[in-house]
């Protein structure tokens, strides 16, 4: 009698099932939407970025908010400007955590 031993097509597949079902756990808190507020959120971080003009021009980083997590994106010229960008958002009430991707610009 042999036993079988689990494949990678086996491991993919729990894999990307585990991915799928985080994603819903996010979803799950204020539905698809998101949260009351998050609107209100993501134009306080664009108020508080356009505050500092060494991250570039009004709306060079990208804001959006889903259930109070603000997604950051877009191009700054420092590894240094993509932490501020993030403390910056931090910093916003109601903000529960910020996922940055803004990348520096070569």
């Amino acid at each position: 009698m042999s036993i079988n031993r689990p494949t990678r097509h086996t491991f993919a597949f729990a894999l990307i099932l585990t991915s799928a079902l985080s994603g819903c756990a996010t979803y799950g808190k204020c539905g698809v939407d998101g949260c009351p507020g998050d609107a209100n959120i993501t134009a306080n971080v664009r108020a508080q970025l356009d505050q500092h003009p060494d991250l570039g021009g009004p709306n060079s980083i990208n804001v959006e908010t889903l259930n109070h997590v603000v997604y950051l994106d877009g191009l700054v010229s420092t590894g240094m400007d993509s932490r501020t960008a993030e403390s910056v958002a931090l910093q916003v009430p109601g903000v529960s955590r910020v996922v940055n991707s803004v990348a520096v610009a070569h």
